[in-house]
């Protein structure tokens, strides 16, 4: 088992989650190994407030496989302190206190609790004395990364632990009141709420190595500290808006990128369910229904933004939205029906009566399918009367009543169009019949033509 991770959950849940490991892991080999030292834990005194014994009990029964180090990577991927904004491959946001309200005491013993040795501190100085100076404490910015700025934390950063930049001058020299100082944690005294810091690089633990320690700028600050400023001095600034405004956000392998940083592995995603350990699933084991039910609504929320984006003007985005949605799941009807008024309301009547006769297909009740098909087919048909298509548009109208037969626009279409053809029938026999009866006098004409010479013939013969 993971010690360091058993130890802060017992240090969090207190003595009744221990007493219940005791209970349920007691044959288990890897508890009893690490058991001894779990007993010198010092337990959380909030943790009997806030205890939810089926928490504690579900923790208990699966503390094999929650606390399993198989979870963790061989070696997991060095990272640098800090993403470039420009370039960041996942969201970096401020810290989450920042849109809620959190007790002072609370935040300020949680910080004292969570800091460990080695890690990265930003401060600035206040104070500079002959055997070291003090920083005001603003963010953390490797291991635990949090805002501090408001807790009025100080640190002591002594004369020794400050590298000499020449080998005759005094190293406090170099300092002055004012300047940004990155240091890393040397010792916390977590009852007299004491911190001394270091500027040295062997004061880190060893995946923070790479951070240069010392003086820094404003633009070396990190970014979850720069962006939790901005969001202090504007109140209108939400959770939503800077994750939205972010890089990282929209990148589709994030997740891929966040498993690798923290050091899990996908190869063999973890279950609580003991039946799914170690075992190897063919394709036609997984639920496809349940597949199918998240694909729905997952696509439904790119609906949702599309439609927010179709009322306020945004087109293309809308357009990208339930594209989107669309690639997610293929027969999604919301989408379908969307898309398909977008595409009428931009003029492109074939596309959008394709979305909704394939949206009709998968849901054949679906109301505005077939209220925006039957509108659809009423104003492809006027299209192809003015091409004096009108048998098609006849067709088209006729389709139109079959999915509505109250629609008063088909109907009326549908009548004026029948007088257009009844109109034109009569005006072709009526063409027609003048046509015969020309043929008639001029047959008879003719005959009489052909009746004189014949008479003119025999009288001129002796």
């Amino acid at each position: 088992m993971d010690r360091d991770l058993l130890r802060q959950c017992l240090v969090h849940h207190g003595e009744s989650l221990f007493n219940k490991l005791k209970c349920e892991q007691t044959e288990n080999p890897d508890f009893q190994a690490v058991v001894t030292d779990l007993c010198k834990a010092t337990y959380d005194g909030r943790g009997d407030e806030h205890a939810s014994p089926l928490v504690e009990q579900f923790i208990a029964r699966k503390a094999d496989i929650l606390f399993c180090p198989a979870w963790k990577t061989a070696n997991p991927p060095q990272q640098d302190d800090e993403e470039e904004e420009d370039g960041e491959p996942y969201a970096i946001m401020p810290p989450v206190e920042l849109f809620m309200e959190l007790p002072y005491e609370e935040r300020r013993s949680m910080i004292y609790r969570d800091l460990e040795r080695g890690d990265v501190v930003v401060g600035r100085i206040n104070n500079i004395r002959e055997y070291g100076f003090f920083l005001t404490l603003l963010c953390m910015a490797g291991g635990l990364k949090r805002d501090i700025e408001d807790l009025e934390l100080s640190a002591l950063c002594h004369v020794r632990e400050i590298p000499s930049t020449s080998s005759h001058d005094d190293p406090l020299s170099y300092y002055q009141i004012g300047d940004l100082i990155k240091a890393g944690v040397k010792d916390i005294d977590r009852f007299q709420e004491k911190i001394t810091v270091s500027l040295h690089q062997a004061s880190l633990s060893p995946s923070l190595e790479r951070i240069k320690l010392g003086v820094i700028t404003k633009e070396d600050l990190p970014i979850h500290y720069s962006r939790s400023v901005r969001v202090a001095a504007d109140s209108s600034e939400t959770y939503d808006r800077i994750l939205t405004r972010c890089h990282g956000y929209e990148n589709p392998s994030v997740v891929e990128y966040l498993l690798q940083k923290v050091g899990i592995s996908d190869t063999n995603p973890p279950s609580m369910m003991r039946g799914l350990q170690c075992k190897v699933f063919q394709e036609e084991d997984f639920a496809s229904a349940i597949r199918k039910k998240q694909s729905a609504s997952w696509a439904l929320k790119c609906v949702r933004a599309g439609v927010d984006h179709f009322k306020h003007g945004r087109h293309v985005e809308a357009m990208n939205e339930y594209n989107k949605a669309l690639e997610i799941d293929t027969n999604n009807v919301e989408a379908l029906v969307a898309r398909g008024a977008l595409y009428a309301n931009k003029g492109s009547i074939m596309k959008a009566i394709s979305d909704f006769e394939l949206g009709l297909e998968n849901c054949p009740d679906h109301r505005n399918a077939k209220k925006y098909l039957c509108q659809t087919l009423v104003e492809r048909g006027k299209q192809l009367e003015e091409q004096e298509k009108l048998v098609t548009a006849e067709g088209l109208y006729r389709r139109a009543l079959s999915l509505d037969d109250s629609n008063p626009e088909a109907t009326e279409a549908l009548h004026n169009i029948n007088d257009t053809i009844q109109k034109s029938i009569r005006l072709r026999e009526e063409a027609l019949a003048k046509e015969q009866v020309k043929a008639t006098s001029s047959q008879t004409s003719a005959e009489k033509l052909r009746k004189i010479l014949k008479e003119e013939k025999r009288y001129v013969e002796p």
